[in-house]
């Protein structure tokens, strides 16, 4: 089957890297489906040798990834902090106040929105997971159970909303069709307006082995030079970027309409784009060079898994993100090695991690239970989990990641 790159056409034939068969890594289990048949696909990443945008064929549409999902923002201390201090820098940095509006695409569960509410500024969700729409609806956030695109932003200008602060945060690589996503952007952002996109840096993902945040609902995955030169086609452009710790090393960009002088393009822009040129994200063969990178990380698991079992040693994980189904079925980890993990989630407490079928209990199984180690699957929350979790110290308990590479803590 041939695949064309969704920015450019060009057909993908250079493998980025290939992960094996894989389920939807937000496809938990009930227990009366284990011994169901569960669809595997293709995880095999490809790079466009004409624009460079490392994707995912569409192999499963939206709607059947994002109708129901699993994924709360609220129950992430870390991620209700982040929200906090970006609402607050743009109120000040560009002067929100009752007489404006912000708009949030993927809204999730109204996480963002309601520090906006709370200051008494006009806000709506649009968040196509009609769950997760419901809980922010009920918590007093507008929230629209819709996909974005063209035809949505319309219908909202049609209606004279427009956003004067227009964000997007972790969507982009979500989005099968980039051109109807960024140019709904474009035309739902007022006159005036800011749009602001947060999305993981290509550039971290393979300097840090960061492999495990892809899976299928991810369907691309960005660099700095790629979502400018995206964004300009839509008439837009990127006059300022911020570098972000959150999930492994992400982007903040800042766009606006082409036509708006209000918004000279700042020194960091120039930067960043000389950063990933020197860092040869302009040469395929810079992207060719992933893969083996990918496979030590494998063995590396398995070598410490195989070496605590030698030493009667007992691993539980702690946490049921989708990062940690993609690293555990590319490696092979079953209940074998990982009896169990647990999650802060209600939502998945009580079902089974896809693929592998490990149980996913409450973090107090930990305590009833006192592991040796303690695996980390969303390593980009290793420091709040280690705190959560401190008393594991009690009985000699340790914490461990995989990615980039084992280390124990």
């Amino acid at each position: 089957m041939r695949f064309a790159c969704r920015i450019c056409g060009r057909a993908l034939t250079y493998t980025f890297v290939d992960l094996g068969m894989t389920p939807l890594a937000n496809s938990y289990l009930d227990a009366d489906q284990l011994d169901a048949m569960e669809p595997f696909y293709p995880l095999h990443v490809r790079v466009c040798e004409g624009c460079f945008l490392v994707q995912l064929p569409e192999l499963r549409s939206p709607a059947e990834i994002f109708e129901e999902y699993v994924y709360f923002s609220s129950f992430s201390e870390s991620w209700l902090e982040h929200g906090r201090r970006y609402s607050e820098a743009m109120i000040e940095r560009f002067g929100l106040g009752p007489a404006s509006r912000v708009i949030e695409v993927a809204s999730n569960d109204g996480y963002l929105l309601r520090h906006f509410r709370d200051r008494g500024i006009g806000v709506l969700g649009i968040e196509p997971a009609r769950n997760v729409a419901e809980a922010a609806n009920a918590a007093g956030i507008p929230t629209l159970p819709r996909f974005f695109g063209v035809a949505l932003a319309r219908e909202l200008v049609a209606k004279s909303t427009r956003a004067d602060l227009l964000a997007g945060n972790n969507v982009l690589a979500h989005v099968p069709d980039l051109h109807d996503f960024v140019g709904g952007l474009e035309i739902l952002l007022a006159e005036g307006g800011v749009l602001t996109v947060e999305f993981p840096h290509l550039l971290r993902l393979m300097k840090e082995n960061q492999f495990d945040t892809i899976y299928h609902e991810h369907f691309s995955y960005l660099s700095f030079r790629v979502v400018v030169a995206l964004f300009a086609g839509h008439a837009l452009t990127v006059f300022d970027v911020e570098e972000l710790p959150t999930h492994g090393g992400s982007l903040r960009i800042f766009a606006r309409r082409a036509a708006d002088g209000r918004f000279p393009v700042r020194p960091g822009v120039a930067e960043l784009l000389a950063r990933e040129e020197a860092e040869g994200l302009g040469s395929i063969e810079t992207y060719g060079k992933f893969e083996a990178r990918v496979a030590g990380t494998k063995a590396q698991l398995l070598e410490f898994l195989l070496d605590a079992r030698s030493r009667g040693k007992s691993v539980a994980g702690y946490g049921a993100p989708a990062k940690g189904n993609t690293l555990l079925n590319f490696c092979g980890v079953r209940s074998d090695f990982l009896p169990f993990t647990v999650d802060r989630s209600p939502y998945k407490q009580g079902r089974f991690l896809p693929g592998t079928h490990i149980p996913i209990y409450p973090p107090e199984r930990i305590f009833e239970t006192r592991p040796d180690y303690v695996l980390i699957l969303p390593w980009n929350l290793r420091e709040e989990i280690a705190e959560q979790m401190s008393r594991i110290g009690e009985w000699g308990g340790k914490f461990v990641v995989a990615i980039p590479r084992i280390q124990t803590f």
